[in-house]
């Protein structure tokens, strides 16, 4: 972290300013709804504490659904300049490794007078969404409100619950009417999907490994796959982050959005789909490119997430941009929208704090806390910093994966030729999912192809895993 410009530890100032927090915040404006009663719950990872986001819905008498999504008023309690929010800035993200995370704020703070905890009541910033039965959004707002999270539920065990390979969790089975809910919340977010789909977003399938441990030792490494519970949840942020840009773009003034431009190298996106016998069009076209990737998938499941890879390497990064009110939006390519904000997670990233303030002080009418040109400066030290925090993140699963292996030299292992240029060849096998550079017999070898490998050595500390081709 220190090599790539990250803090990881926090100035003395944030110990002295959390000495003077007694709890978490609360305030008397008449303006704050008070959404407490309603059936909240929270969706994330089975070890996340940081919790951001909740979710209820509801039907509508003509067929439609009443979408809330109440996200964590992370700046009731962490001022504009204060030590807290100085080493936030610094960061602008939490940086996770299986072994240890690196909170963007302090961890009374984000996992607990912040986080949206079961049975807690918490400020929020509420948006509500109202969806035709065809799930088009018809109307939007947002307020501020207080909440509580009745149910703490996890990806694995929803999703499992949804398609019925699993129980419901009793998280969500202590709660009356919860299994109601969370199917109501799943079948709009499907419907959701299905629509983003029609306009072009693009679905990847890319490597995640996470090590598992064992007390301090690292004992397997799984790969974390896509599920409906996380479809729900990716689905749900993704329409109130467009109802955020679209609400301060209405307020006149500059936001900060996140975007993914359209491929500048397309024509090499192109021939990538040429070389699989399809042919896109001349211009970027994101509809076009999400039918190729379908028809991959469907086809050769094995090395799609290898695929996946080389187009998203090819589309470029996704970056933050400061637009105003007027202005033509980048949009983000892989989403298939126009307007696009993060502003769901600001316990963990700062741009979502960042426009957690904005849109707090356009609901005052109060201006907006950063001018223009700060605002500019702090898009590109976003950006900065979310890809050393992305490649520290990178690295840590090399280093995890080459830590599995160190003790299994000479064993052999199926795996897929994932990358093959001058620079040499590499190999992705599939037990424990790990990659790494083929020294020896790569003669020939094109992306794709399946071979057996012989672990040769592995480095820790640099996360080089080393294989030599064998019968």
């Amino acid at each position: 972290m220190s090599e790539r410009g990250l803090q990881p530890d926090f100035p003395d100032g944030v110990a002295r300013q959390l000495a003077t927090i007694r709890g978490p915040a609360s305030e008397a404006d008449p303006a704050i709804r008070d959404l407490r009663q309603l059936m909240w719950c929270s969706i994330d990872n089975d070890d996340s504490r940081d919790l951001d986001q909740l979710t209820f819905c509801e039907a509508l008498a003509h067929g439609g659904h009443r979408m809330l999504v109440a996200i964590a008023d992370v700046d009731a309690l962490v001022r504009r300049g204060s030590a807290i929010d100085g080493h936030a800035r610094a960061n602008t993200t939490s940086v996770y490794t299986s072994a240890r995370i690196f909170p963007m704020l302090p961890e009374r703070i984000c996992t607990d007078l912040t986080s949206l905890n079961h049975e807690q009541d918490r400020l929020a910033l509420v948006t509500e969404m109202t969806f035709s039965a065809a799930a088009e959004l018809v109307g939007s707002d947002l307020y501020r409100a207080s909440v509580r999270n009745k149910a703490k539920l996890a990806y694995d065990a929803v999703s499992a619950w949804i398609e019925a390979s699993g129980p419901l969790p009793p998280e969500a089975s202590r709660v009356e009417g919860m299994a109601a809910q969370l199917r109501m919340q799943d079948a709009l977010a499907q419907q959701l999907r299905a629509l983003r789909h029609v306009q072009g977003s693009l679905e990847f399938q890319t490597f995640q490994p996470r090590a598992v441990f064992e007390d301090e030792r690292v004992v397997d490494i799984r790969q974390q796959e896509q599920n409906r519970a996380r479809q729900l949840i990716e689905e749900v942020m993704i329409a109130a982050n467009g109802c955020t840009a679209r609400f301060l773009a209405a307020r006149g003034g500059a936001s900060l959005r996140r975007v993914v431009r359209s491929p500048e190298r397309w024509l090499r996106i192109a021939a990538v789909a040429k070389e699989y016998g399809e042919t896109l069009p001349a211009e970027p076209s994101s509809v076009a490119l999400q039918a190729f990737l379908a028809k991959r998938h469907r086809a050769d499941p094995l090395r799609f997430p290898d695929l996946s890879l080389v187009i998203v390497k090819l589309m470029g990064r996704g970056e933050y941009v400061v637009e105003t009110s007027g202005s033509q939006p980048l949009g983000h390519f892989g989403l298939a929208v126009q307007a696009y904000t993060h502003a769901t997670a600001p316990n963990r990233r700062f741009p979502d704090l960042i426009t957690l303030r904005m849109l707090k002080a356009a609901l005052a009418d109060k201006p907006s806390p950063y001018s223009g040109a700060e605002l500019v400066a702090l898009a590109r030290h976003c950006t900065t910093q979310e890809d050393a925090a992305q490649k520290v993140e990178r690295q840590m699963r090399k280093s995890e994966a080459a830590l599995l292996l160190e003790s299994r030299l000479g064993q052999r292992f199926d795996a897929i030729v994932t990358g093959a240029s001058s620079d040499g060849v590499w190999v992705r096998v599939f037990s424990p999912p790990a990659e790494g550079k083929l020294l020896s017999g790569d003669t020939g070898l094109r992306i794709g192809d399946k071979v057996r490998v012989k672990l040769l050595s592995t480095n820790v500390e640099r996360g080089f895993i080393d294989f030599a081709l064998s019968s």
